[in-house]
Parts: C-alpha cells; sequence; structure tokens
C-alpha cells in the first residue's frame, strides 16, 4: 500500500522552522506524525486545538488551515473503499489472490492508504492498476483485446507532414513554424446553485492563450460578464477573471468564446549546432536551479540522472537520453491531485507512474539537475476527439532558444525517420492552448484563499468571501471548433 508519508510531514515540519518553542515543535510533530498514520480525525482536531490555544501568526494559522483542507482534498482523492476496488478488479481476474494484491500495493501500481482505520483507494487506482501493471495488463488485453489510441494515430499521419514543410522552408533559422490551424473555442466555469449564499460575489479565474509567436489572430469574441480582467503576459499564469453574485436556486454560470490561429512548432537544429552554456547567465543560473518543492535534486534523483545520462555532454544528447528513459520507464496514468502531494518527480521514481504533468516535472528536474536549463509549460490539448488537460516542458539549449518538449506523448508511433519519431523531443504541435509558463505562479488579480489547484492552472479557480471553492463544488466545459 502506498504509505502517507511526506506529502504532509515535510510540509508541516517546514512551515515553522526554528525559534518555537519545545511544545510548539512537540504539537508541530504531533500533527505531524497524526497525519501521517492517517489518522485525520485527530490530526485536524489537534490543529483547531492548536490555533485556539497558542499564540500564531496568520502565516501560521493560514498553512495549519490549508493541512486541514489538504486532508480534506486527499480524502476526495482516496474515495474508492476496498471492496468496490476489488470488485473491479475481479471483473479482469477473477481468481486474484490477497498476495497479489499486496505486492500491486506494495510497488505503488495500486495506490491505497489507511484514512482513520479505514482502508481507501484512489479513485482510479482499480483503473490504472491495468495501465501500470504489466501482469495485469496481460488480463485487460484478453478481454479488451489490443485497443489502437486514436491520438495516436491521428499525429503518426500528421506530423511527419509538419516535419516535411518546416524542412521544405528557406530560412536561417532553426525554429519554424507551419501548418496553421485555425480554431474556435468556449470555455464555460459553472457554480451550481446553493454553492455561495444568495448576493455574495462569486470570483472567478479562468485559463486564457499567452500572447506568443506560435499564436496569430487571438480575438475575443464574447464574454458572459461585461467586466472583465485579462492577467498581463507577464504573470506567468495567464488568465481572463470575471465576478458575479450568486442567485438563489441559479447557477453562475461564467464563459467566454475565442478564436484564434495555432501554428505547428518544430526545431531543424541538430545536436552539433548546440553551443556551449554561458553558465554565469541569469537564464542559466534560474533554471538550472532547484525550486521548492517539486524541483529538488534529491539523492535518489541524482543517482538515477547520473545513470541515466552517463558520460554524454552533449546538452540536447542528454535531454533526450533523460526523455527516452522517462518515456520508456514511466506509463502514463491518471494522477491524484498535485496539491497533495510534497515532492512530484519524488513520487513518480518510487510509483513508476506518472500524467503528463508528473513525468513533465521529473524530466525538468533531470535536466536541471544535469545543467539543461529547463522550465514548465502547459493548459490544454485540443486534438479533434480528445481535448483536455495538459502539461509539457521547454528545454533551453545556447544558440537554439527554449524549445517544447513534450515528455508524455513519447515516440510519435509508425515511422523510423528519427526526426519524426522524436518530434516531441523538439516540437510543439498545432492543437495546443498554452495557458502557463511556469507552476506555481501568481494570479492577477490576486487569489485570496488558497488555490484548488497549487502547481498548476487549466480548469480554473473560484472563490468567494467565505473561502476557496474545490473542484467538487464545480464544473468546467471547452468546445472546441476547428475552422481549416
Amino acid at each position: 500500500m502506498t504509505k502517507f508519508i511526506s506529502i504532509i510531514t515535510m510540509s508541516a515540519l517546514l512551515i515553522w522552522g526554528c525559534g518555537h518553542s519545545a511544545v510548539e515543535q512537540s504539537s508541530n510533530q504531533q500533527i505531524a506524525a497524526l497525519m501521517e498514520a492517517g489518522e485525520f480525525t485527530r490530526a485536524t482536531a489537534a490543529i483547531k486545538e492548536k490555533i485556539a490555544k497558542e499564540q500564531l501568526s496568520p502565516e501560521e494559522v493560514y498553512h495549519l488551515n490549508f493541512l486541514i483542507d489538504k486532508m480534506e482534498r486527499i480524502k476526495i482523492d482516496y474515495s474508492k473503499a476496498d471492496t468496490a476496488a476489488l470488485s473491479y478488479i475481479k471483473k479482469y481476474i477473477p481468481d486474484v489472490t490477497p498476495e497479489q494484491i499486496a505486492a500491486w500495493e506494495a510497488s505503488g501500481a495500486l495506490e491505497g492508504m489507511m484514512i482513520d482505520g479505514v482502508k481507501r483507494y484512489f479513485r482510479s487506482a482499480p483503473r490504472n492498476l491495468f495501465r501500470i501493471s504489466k501482469e495485469a495488463q496481460s488480463y485487460w488485453s484478453k478481454i479488451n483485446g489490443r485497443q489502437s489510441d486514436a491520438l495516436d494515430q491521428f499525429l503518426a499521419e500528421y506530423l511527419p507532414k509538419c516535419v516535411a514543410e518546416a524542412k521544405a522552408q528557406k530560412s536561417n533559422s532553426f525554429n519554424h513554424f507551419v501548418k496553421p490551424q485555425k480554431m474556435r473555442y468556449t470555455y464555460t466555469l459553472t457554480v451550481p446553485a446553493g454553492e455561495v449564499p444568495e448576493g455574495e460575489m462569486i470570483r472567478v479565474w479562468m485559463p486564457y492563450p499567452r500572447e506568443i509567436a506560435k499564436y496569430k489572430e487571438i480575438k475575443l469574441l464574447s464574454t458572459s460578464q461585461p467586466e472583465y480582467i485579462i492577467s498581463p503576459d507577464s504573470y506567468l499564469h495567464k488568465s481572463i477573471y470575471m465576478e458575479k453574485a450568486a442567485k438563489a436556486d441559479e447557477p453562475a454560470i461564467f464563459s467566454y468564446q475565442l478564436s484564434f490561429t495555432s501554428y505547428n512548432q518544430w526545431f531543424s537544429f541538430k545536436a552539433e549546432d548546440v553551443k556551449p552554456y554561458n553558465t554565469e547567465s541569469d537564464l542559466y543560473k534560474e533554471f538550472t536551479a532547484e525550486r521548492k518543492t517539486h524541483v529538488i535534486f534529491t539523492p535518489e534523483l541524482k543517482a538515477l540522472a547520473d545513470s541515466v545520462v552517463g558520460d554524454e555532454q552533449n546538452p540536447y544528447l542528454k535531454a533526450k537520453r533523460i526523455w527516452t528513459y522517462i518515456a520508456q520507464t514511466y506509463p502514463w496514468a491518471s494522477a491524484r491531485e498535485y496539491s497533495t502531494l510534497d515532492n512530484i518527480p519524488s513520487y513518480v521514481i518510487k510509483n513508476r507512474h506518472g500524467d503528463c504533468g508528473q513525468v513533465s516535472l521529473l524530466f525538468i528536474t533531470m535536466c536541471r539537475y544535469k545543467g539543461i536549463p529547463a522550465k514548465w509549460q502547459s493548459g490544454w490539448m485540443l486534438h479533434p476527439g480528445d481535448v483536455n488537460l495538459h502539461d509539457w516542458a521547454e528545454a533551453y539549449f545556447e544558440g537554439i532558444g527554449w524549445v517544447p518538449v513534450d515528455q508524455s506523448f513519447g515516440f510519435v508511433a509508425n515511422t523510423e525517420d528519427e526526426d519524426e519519431r522524436f518530434f516531441f523531443t523538439k516540437g510543439l504541435d498545432a492543437y495546443r492552448l498554452i495557458v502557463n509558463e511556469d507552476f506555481s505562479a501568481d494570479f492577477y488579480p490576486a487569489k485570496i484563499y488558497p488555490r484548488s489547484e497549487t502547481v498548476d492552472f487549466q480548469r480554473g479557480e473560484v472563490e468567494w468571501r467565505g473561502g476557496n471553492l474545490y473542484f467538487n463544488r464545480w464544473d468546467y466545459n471547452m468546445d472546441v471548433e476547428y475552422l481549416n
């Protein structure tokens, strides 16, 4: 079973640090121990008692309340009863044994934990098991057969055309923009009736495209609210902000419609085109540094990166080795909420799986440790029939610039051409809504209460005077039209 260890413990201990009394330190350690053991009810009571009885700063109270919130988020994620999980597994493995279950739990292939004395599984754990475990996959395939991925098929046909067109461009630049795709989308966020008291103002942030070279003709066509704020691109999480007073027995609907033209982007450089880094530059120092809490050079990560990269010295080839290793080692699986994880790359390494953002953070951290500047990028994938949230990365190569790297899309299928097969080590298709240039960045206008998503920004954020509204209290929808 996945043990609830550093998820809360480290953050709880780091909040207060040195300078507090032995009694305070003892209570902090007690709370951390209760949370580590999954004793959430007792931990919550201890936190509330601490807030009531001790002289704490507003920052300390804020963080303590967030720990309570985090436990509630974990309970939402770990909502699958053991009987329900076992029932799902038995549909495909009727004679599954307790030993098999225990082995899958120990490996992280079947994610579960004890919460207040009751075994609970991650809500997607039963389905994820058949994505992660090769043993379980064999049972799945016997019933469902080999299932082709429509997106993989689409990209296998589409991307070679993009590469060919890029190579045909007569340009002195390595950076090619080809095959524009015009799209129109409507984004809608709905707060159900009754979630916020009548008359109270609901504050909403929704994702919005960045003004970058990849995009042309960004046009805001309509908004549900006459007044709105579009954050400047200097804010690395780009949003459109709206407000609306809650009405009794009526959902609060926020929406906007926008059209834009997006280009496929591919870099035609070869490894030998990459120049040595200026290691004294601000860019190099910033994007090869550690950053709490998810970009940390742990001993485990250092050892892994060293073994993967070996004696390779060329920056692009080092990044390519890291990308290839991750693509071949960590299968995609539905992820628990990032705000409940203390160190995402460590989680991927330990559990040997991850979703798009999790493997992207692992790629970024391994690259930075090996001296390759790397950073976060995310938003939406807008492919026909496959519209969804998505995260990827960028790597910086001297003499080339910032290059998009999509870790989770992996190898392009059905081709032996090196440029086509490794398209996502130096390219990004047109079907993207790029919203974020960093993780855990600020909002404009600023949010008052803790965010639902503390790392990424794709679905939106909602709050009112009484607090944050978590994801389970509102809905969102992205409707895309393809105009050419």
